[in-house]
């Protein structure tokens, strides 16, 4: 009687085992044994089927329950409805990484920039007699040339990348 009423009121509600079982907070195979009448839930797992089930526990263990035809479409499209709201959390939590990148990396350019400004180039008064000293006055002035020449395009990408980000509100 209880596992004909627990399969019978499971696929009304248009669930499948696994899906019970999530509710229940037990194994899939757990619901299987239920409804095959291999065991029976105890009093608090009888309480949360019930609850899960939108039942009574009267009902859960009294007569029978005739199995209603299940709404396929609606059950479905409940299920897309939920699918679509997840798909739609993760985009805005991925645009607002994006964007939050994007910010940061504006904000670094800007900084670099203001550094280099402000600071005189340190290499040019170095003596490139020494080979250490010649590496890396020739690392930082490759360093300005790239950074000047391609920062400008970078912060400007940058920037049509945050504009077209943007939320439509």
């Amino acid at each position: 009687m209880l596992s004909e009423n627990i399969k019978a009121l499971r696929k009304a509600k248009g669930l499948s085992q696994e899906e019970l079982a999530i509710k229940v907070h037990v194994v899939r195979q757990t619901i299987s044994k239920w409804e095959k009448g291999l065991s029976v839930p105890d009093s608090d797992l009888l309480i949360s089927l019930s609850e899960a089930l939108d039942a009574p526990v009267s009902t859960l263990l009294g007569e029978q329950v005739i199995e209603p035809e299940v709404d396929e479409v609606k059950a479905f499209s409940e299920k897309l409805e939920v699918i679509n709201l997840q798909l739609a959390r993760r985009k805005a939590t991925r645009q607002k990484i994006v964007r939050g990148l994007l910010i940061s990396l504006c904000a670094v350019i800007v900084l670099i920039f203001a550094a280099l400004i402000t600071v005189p180039s340190p290499y040019l008064g170095w003596d490139y007699g020494d080979p250490e000293t010649a590496v890396f006055g020739a690392g930082f002035h490759v360093f300005e040339w790239l950074f000047v020449r391609l920062a400008p395009l970078v912060f400007i990408g940058a920037l049509v990348g945050l504009f077209l980000s943007r939320k439509n509100s």
